[in-house]
């Protein structure tokens, strides 16, 4: 008797005795739940299953554009965004600031793992095998980004800040505190 033959077919499985089938891995009550279900032809419990259609053409980081629009399945959720599976073997980052047009918390409140979405391509960098998208459909892709510094010298960000002053355009060193035990030392070291 194959599966096909079994299932929807009532009389069949009515016939088949239950504890022919028991062993140490499946009890009675698994082998009765297996018949009941063969019973029922065609019906599956399991909820309905959503796929994405991933765009023709688009198999590899390279094949991807600045603001292609694309659908893809989230892979995983993290605490600064979701990464997105758009179908070139590299997931997509969708920061949490491009989850919603408005403030998100918590990407879990906007995303799960299996969600279809929708996102536009912000930034693709081929070799180091990042991709930049948004689920806000309408912002600018390769757009600059909200609240960036200015790449000047005068910045408080700017790593030259730190480096102490200059003299004849060499850059001096910092004294040590004065009254510490290795600075003395030091000093004893230079006489």
């Amino acid at each position: 008797i194959t599966a096909a033959e079994l299932i929807g077919n009532r009389e069949r499985v009515k016939q088949i005795k239950a504890s022919d089938f028991t062993d140490e891995r499946f009890g009675l009550p698994t082998i009765l739940d297996i018949l009941s279900e063969l019973e029922k032809p065609g019906r599956d419990p399991r909820g309905e299953f959503q796929t994405a259609s991933f765009a023709e053409g688009i198999h590899e980081i390279k094949d991807l554009e600045i603001g292609m629009i694309l659908e893809g399945v989230v892979s995983n959720v993290a605490n600064f965004g979701a990464f997105v599976d758009i179908g070139v073997h590299q997931d997509g980052l969708v920061h949490i600031s491009a989850l919603a047009d408005k403030f998100v918390q918590d990407p879990r409140d906007v995303v799960k793992a299996g969600d279809v979405v929708k996102v536009k391509v912000l930034e693709v960098d081929v070799p180091r095998k990042r991709i930049a998208l948004t689920m806000r459909l309408n912002d600018e892709a390769g757009a600059e980004k909200r609240g960036r510094q200015p790449e000047n010298n005068s910045s408080p960000r700017s790593p030259n800040n730190n480096r102490g002053s200059l003299k004849n355009g060499k850059p001096q060193r910092e004294r040590a505190p004065q009254n510490s035990a290795m600075a003395d030392a030091f000093a004893k070291l230079k006489k």
